[in-house]
Formats: structure tokens, C-alpha cells, sequence
């Protein structure tokens, strides 16, 4: 099982989760974290730090965040590891109650 990244984290990007991983497994993109499943040890550390719910259980997935299981594992393929905070994107907090963000998503 792994933990998955959600469409909430769109726009958002905040690495609060990042820094709790103890295996290194998020990559970044241009506005979108997300878990490689490989590297993904279930430990359940990240999900509680994600201040906008944007990580889920792969059993807990909600039926319309289905797909970001495959998205996940294609972009931790594409995208860079990242192991520190960062600053969160500059409009961040406009976006965090904003749904359904999947055309917002930056490859």
C-alpha cells in the first residue's frame, strides 16, 4: 500500500509533509507534490502534516481522487525527489478551498 497526493495540492504545494518522510519519497513538480508508491513505506507520518488533506491512504482514496493513484506514480517517475520545506507557491492560500483542480495541474 502507499499513501497518494490529491487534487487538493494543486496549486498549493505545501511541503509540510515532506519533511516528516523518513524514506524520501516525494517528488515535486511545478505546482504539485506527489508519493512515489515505490519508495512509499505506509509509515502514515505525512497525511496528518498536510494542512489542506491532500494525502490519503491507497485504501482510503475517495472515489473521485481514484485516478491520482496512477498520477502519482507516473510524475514520481518525471519529477525530482524533494527532502526539505519550502515556501508555499506564492498564491497558495487562494487556492486551498478551491475543488476539482486536476486542469491546474503543471507537468
Amino acid at each position: 500500500m502507499t499513501y497518494v497526493v490529491v487534487d487538493s495540492c494543486i496549486r498549493c504545494k505545501l511541503t509540510d509533509c515532506v519533511e516528516v518522510c523518513p524514506v524520501d519519497c516525494f517528488h515535486e513538480g511545478p505546482n504539485f507534490l506527489v508519493i512515489d508508491p515505490e519508495e512509499c513505506i505506509d509509515c502514515s507520518l505525512c497525511e496528518p502534516e498536510c494542512p489542506v488533506d491532500a494525502i490519503y491512504a491507497e485504501e482510503d482514496l475517495p472515489a473521485d481522487q481514484q485516478n491520482f493513484l496512477a498520477l502519482n506514480a507516473e510524475l514520481s517517475l518525471q519529477w525530482p525527489v524533494i527532502t526539505e520545506m519550502k515556501d508555499p507557491l506564492p498564491d497558495s492560500d487562494e487556492w486551498r478551498d478551491v475543488k476539482d483542480k486536476l486542469q491546474y495541474l503543471e507537468r
